[in-house]
């Protein structure tokens, strides 16, 4: 299976890229995982909410050029919030069902446009809490590899 983090922007920081490299060679024992990083767009200091629209479909467009072919899972506020074992079901059941590639999104800092999230197959919120977009990049890494370990009866997530 095929899982990529399809992310609108890159990491500045190394701790942040080492953890997420971390987390990557962890799952490569389990899948073939990348994360896809895309550039943001650029925008005025203060956009226009039409300016913020266009560039929310713009970003939207590479987003869903990058996830064809497989199962989406959008990373938004309005998504629903699930456990781990949970998430560890939902890539199991995609797999049975022969599924061959899981595409997690993070929008940019204007989060994501409308077209990804009526594409996505599971809206997903990782808490009401509001956090970075690195520090959620990483967190998300984890939960991936959590839910691959629960999947293989592995005792990391205990």
């Amino acid at each position: 299976m095929t899982v990529n983090i399809v992310c609108v922007g890159k990491l500045k920081e190394a701790y942040w890229r080492d953890a997420c490299a971390e987390y990557a060679k962890r799952l490569s024992t389990f899948c073939k995982f990348s994360i896809i990083e895309l550039e943001e767009s650029r925008l005025p200091a203060e956009p226009s909410d039409a300016l913020i629209e266009r560039a929310l479909a713009q970003e939207g467009a590479r987003i869903l050029e990058k996830c064809a072919g497989g199962k989406i899972v959008a990373m938004c506020i309005e998504g629903k919030e699930q456990s781990s074992e949970k998430l560890a079901a939902s890539i199991s059941d995609y797999a049975v069902g022969g599924a061959n590639k899981i595409s997690f999104v993070i929008g940019s800092s204007f989060g994501l446009a409308d077209e990804v999230k009526k594409r996505a197959d599971i809206r997903l919120s990782m808490s009401p809490m509001t956090f970075p977009h690195q520090l959620a990049r990483v967190m998300l890494c984890e939960q991936i590899y959590r839910a691959f370990s629960i999947n293989n009866g592995s005792k990391y997530h205990k």
